[in-house]
């Protein structure tokens, strides 16, 4: 019997809408805005409203209802806490979806990859969800530096400020971020340095990403400051990801799955190493490191599937998903 699966994966700037069916054919896709609810002034009303916008044309286009949904999986930024997952399923129960699931996107990571595991993101932000053998799941961080959130391309930029700071003014060692920190707030004086970065975080103008990347080009050269903060960023994602496996119950390897831009596209073998090596110290457990290389909606629609058909899907049921969802986002992305 054929059903229909629904797979959601909504960041903070967009959301991509999949609809297939159990047997991995493809029906339609639609990027639309975010629903993310920490995006709205008005929270989950927002989310809710949102979502509805699409729903209410998205569907009926391909001749569907929400109750015609077999299951559904809705990955989503800011299901960072019990509280949150329980207002956003309200959300989609009123939307009129029946047998779902919704989670915090790192969920997604550890899905498209296989039924259990951790994934590590560290893309604009960080967070770590895992899936254990038993189908229990944990989260953690994911909503700032005071839960150890201190990873992610935002906060690297932020340590490279921080980085020009120290040398100019608290003891720090010489770094060649220090001439690019001033170059991009193009000041000559270190007595203009405070000013510059108290007007780019009040006006909102500071271009973290370009800082970001200047870290990992200056490791590269050996730079020892940007290395330190590779390496830094690397144990600071490990201590989360090893702390959900050892907050669940893995009963063999544990695959351990990195995602988001950091990782995928950060190429730091520094970074890795430390990363690699806390989590081993830590957990005493074997591992499977795995550098997420298909886009984290795959798992959500995998994760739909599994739910509709009550089984993982087969790998070549998954190559067929992962093909298609990669075809689609690739027209749309030129």
């Amino acid at each position: 019997m054929k059903k229909i699966v629904l797979g959601v994966d909504g960041g903070n700037t967009k959301t991509d809408y999949f609809l297939f069916t159990n047997h991995g054919e493809f029906i339609d896709f639609f990027r639309g805005p975010t629903c993310s609810h920490e995006q709205f002034k008005n929270g989950y009303v927002g989310a809710h409203d949102a979502m509805k916008k699409v729903f209410d044309w998205f569907l009926p286009k391909n001749n569907l209802k929400a109750k015609d949904i077999d299951a559904a999986v809705f990955g989503l930024a800011g299901v960072d806490t019990p509280t949150q997952k329980e207002n956003l399923e309200r959300v989609v129960e009123s939307l009129g979806f029946k047998n779902y699931k919704v989670v915090n996107d790192s969920f997604l990571g550890v899905k498209a990859i296989g039924i259990s595991g951790v994934c590590s993101i560290n893309g604009t932000g960080t967070s770590s969800g895992g899936i254990d053998d038993e189908g229990n799941y944990l989260q953690v961080g994911g909503i700032g530096a005071i839960v150890g959130d201190e990873a992610g391309g935002n906060y690297i930029g932020r340590c490279a400020i921080r980085a020009a700071y120290d040398e100019c003014y608290r003891f720090g060692k010489p770094t060649s971020l220090t001439k690019i920190v001033m170059d991009y707030f193009k000041i000559t004086d270190k007595y203009y340095l405070m000013d510059a970065i108290s007007d780019g975080i009040v006006n909102r103008k500071i271009d973290y990403n370009y800082l970001n990347l200047q870290v990992f080009k200056e490791a590269s050269l050996g730079d020892e400051v940007s290395i330190e903060i590779l390496k830094q960023i690397g144990e600071n994602t490990a201590r989360s990801a090893g702390g959900v496996i050892n907050n669940l119950n893995f009963k063999g390897k544990v695959n351990v799955v990195l995602a988001g831009s950091v990782w995928v596209k950060g190429n730091s073998e520094v970074m890795l190493e430390k990363f690699k090596e806390v989590i081993l110290t830590n957990t005493k457990k074997d591992c499977n490191f795995i550098t997420l290389n298909v886009p984290p909606a795959t798992g959500a629609v995998i994760w739909a599937l599994e739910l509709a058909n009550n089984k993982y899907p087969s790998e070549e049921l998954k190559q067929i998903i992962v093909g298609n969802v990669e075809k689609e986002l690739n027209r749309l992305e030129g």
